[in-house]
């Protein structure tokens, strides 16, 4: 992209991605959810407030001051690893695959300490299941977890 190295491609998806994370949780918290209800949007997606002390869905979540830090320091450590990776690959797709992740990543660890506890609000259900509520963080970290699964089964080795 503009003859820079693919690294700066994920840099700047990473930095986009945190961004429009950012802005779509402060938009919902102070806006939209002020006061917190469940708006209908479609007959399947709904908007709520959450807040998730966990993982994935809740997984490992229990309010604990000591998991909000491990997990943000978790996140960090991992976003560092894939960081460096994204510093050496040659790919460009696969810059913008680490660079979602990244970016989710961090977006989600800033809520953990400014909040402590990431802010949820996309609700999508179906026959009546809830998906659990989830951001646009925790969909460019699956999206790009997805991307690199991808890359790893189908891609020619290039990075």
């Amino acid at each position: 992209m503009n003859g820079l190295p693919p690294r700066w491609t994920g840099v700047r998806v990473a930095l986009a991605v945190l961004v429009l994370d950012q802005l779509s949780k402060w938009w919902i918290v102070t806006r939209v959810m002020n006061p917190p209800q469940v708006i209908e949007v479609a007959p399947f997606f709904n908007l709520v407030l959450g807040l998730n002390t966990g993982v994935s869905f809740g997984m490992f979540g229990g309010g604990a001051d000591f998991g909000r830090w491990a997990l943000s320091g978790l996140a960090v450590v991992i976003a560092a690893a894939l960081g460096v990776w994204m510093w050496r690959v040659g790919k460009p797709l696969l810059a913008v695959a680490l660079g979602t992740i990244i970016g989710g990543a961090i977006g989600n660890v800033i809520d953990r300490v400014r909040v402590g506890a990431v802010i949820d609000f996309l609700d999508f259900h179906a026959f009546g299941y809830h998906w659990p509520a989830f951001n646009v963080a925790d969909t460019a970290i699956t999206l790009g977890a997805a991307a690199l699964i991808l890359d790893s089964l189908f891609a020619k080795d290039e990075s």
